[in-house]
């Protein structure tokens, strides 16, 4: 006897759309702020003996149940596990700085935390885009704005971050001019999302920032390898 065939006939499997579905389950959908100092662990392979640590902003649900440690981090809000250039950076694990304990999961109740927020203000899904949360940014993030290639650059602090139904989460800037009350904060409307007005965005840390304004040598250089090639192919 021949082999039996199965009645149903083969099916084409579209690669894009499986890409599109994998990557619509990474979409971020609930933000939970950093309040106690957790921080992610990276290395370098200009020193491949050493960790680095770099304190975590937020913690985010992904829409297929997973939870993520978020950092600015280069021209995003990044998830932690998303980092793996052995050149800018190679996520390790997180690490609690009291305990120095480094672990590779986040923690349970960031978990317990962002599900139950997110079953509480539950949305219902909506083709048009909209905004599901605000946070204040804790850590000093600075931004370097940057309009084209040869135009002067300008250094910015990063007053909060949003986060919209489609996953896409914005940066939020201010404009001084425009500014009527002492300190800045969320829902002023002297506020601006970074991208909106700025052609290329850069995340920094506070200290970072810091020495770029005050022109430190290396610094510099550091960040002119880093900003002039993306300025070339523009």
């Amino acid at each position: 006897m021949g082999a039996s065939q199965s009645p149903r006939s083969a099916q084409v499997i579209d690669l894009d759309t499986v890409r599109q579905h994998h990557q619509a389950q990474k979409c971020l959908i609930r933000l939970a702020p950093e309040l106690d100092g957790l921080e992610m662990v990276y290395q370098l392979a200009a020193s491949p003996d050493t960790y680095y640590g770099l304190p975590i902003l937020a913690w985010g649900l992904r829409k297929d149940g997973s939870v993520v440690g978020l950092v600015p981090w280069m021209e995003s809000l990044a998830a932690c596990h998303d980092l793996d250039s052995h050149e800018s950076g190679l996520f390790i694990g997180y690490r609690d700085p009291e305990t120095e304990e480094i672990f590779e999961l986040p923690p349970d109740h960031k978990y317990d935390e962002l599900t139950a927020a997110a079953s509480y203000f539950e949305y219902e899904a909506s083709e048009e885009v909209s905004l599901i949360q605000q946070l204040p940014d804790t850590l000093g993030t600075h931004a370097l704005c940057m309009n084209h290639s040869n135009a002067p650059w300008h250094m910015k602090a990063v007053y909060g971050w949003r986060l919209y139904s489609d996953g896409n989460v914005e940066a939020l800037l201010a404009d001084e001019q425009k500014a009527t009350m002492t300190p800045i904060l969320l829902g002023d409307r002297c506020l601006y999302e970074a991208h909106l007005r700025h052609q290329k965005v850069y995340f920094f840390q506070r200290h970072i920032a810091n020495q770029i304004m005050e022109e430190d040598p290396a610094t510099l250089d550091a960040l002119a390898m880093m900003v002039v090639p993306h300025g070339e192919a523009d």
